[in-house]
């Protein structure tokens, strides 16, 4: 009998365990492209409902692929979508412009079980594994192994960062770069002095309250540059590496380069 359970609970050891993680954001509805981020060798995938095209029903077959292919799974998604994606059998859950302590406490909340918090209790999906992993072991397996990250993408987060990570239960901030640039006035140059010096101060200060720093790191040189800053979940984003690829494939012998934006 299979009896592995549905749900990868690894990841808030490997947040916790100080050492860099390499993952990719994907908003493309595919099971397929899940597979193949885990066969390349990331450490995990960010299954992007909040800016992807994937319903509920292409999420939780994406989530059964992770499982299947052996990467641990995120899903980015909307604050009202949290308990339909945890029964899904998310893994963790990566939520969108958090800017203060507080937001950040509810949305614990809203992740944890009673008595360390109120999600809903259903032993009947996918992540109870339709019954057969129900009950109190469930609870506590969730209650412990479920990874909540709060992405800081203004000034007033940035500002909050060091007390949003300090709320019991947040497992890692995620710095998102190009919202915050633009909240701060520079659209979409996030390579500005002000902007990287607010990243900066985000980063360290959900390091110096030992959470796990996050942000986006499109290069190695990225990722170098912000790992001195205290960053250690790294993300790069599918659909930028695919529309290189193939554009250099297209371009093949021409001249011309056209620069990607993500």
């Amino acid at each position: 009998m299979n009896t592995q359970h549905p749900v990868d609970h690894r990841l808030p050891a490997m947040l916790r365990s100080g050492q860099p993680l390499r993952g990719i954001f994907n908003g493309l509805p595919s099971p397929a492209i899940v597979e193949m981020c885990a066969y390349a060798g990331f450490d995990f995938i960010v299954i992007d409902n909040e800016h992807g095209s994937a319903d509920f029903e292409t999420t939780e077959n994406m989530l059964r692929a992770a499982r299947a292919s052996g990467i641990v799974p995120v899903v980015r998604c909307l604050e009202a979508d949290i308990s339909r994606v945890l029964d899904m059998g998310a893994g963790a859950v990566q939520i969108p412009m958090v800017n203060t302590a507080q937001h950040a406490a509810e949305l614990v909340q809203q992740v944890r079980y009673p008595a360390k918090g109120r999600r809903g209790s259903a032993f009947s999906s996918r992540a109870a594994g339709y019954g057969a992993f129900g009950g109190d072991a469930h609870t506590q397996r969730s209650n412990e192994g479920i990874a909540l990250i709060v992405m800081v993408e203004t000034p007033e987060g940035v500002q909050n960062a060091g007390a949003i990570a300090a709320v019991e239960g947040v497992d890692a901030v995620f710095v998102g770069p190009n919202d915050l640039s633009h909240s701060m006035g520079f659209g979409s140059n996030w390579a500005a002095p002000e902007v990287q010096a607010a990243i900066e101060r985000a980063l360290r200060a959900a390091a110096a309250a030992g959470s796990c720093p996050g942000i986006l790191a499109l290069t190695p040189d990225d990722e170098k540059k912000y790992a001195t800053w205290g960053a250690r979940y790294f993300a790069s984003v599918s659909t930028g590496i695919l529309t290189r690829a193939l554009k250099q494939a297209a371009q093949a012998g021409r001249s011309d380069d056209v620069q990607l934006k993500y």
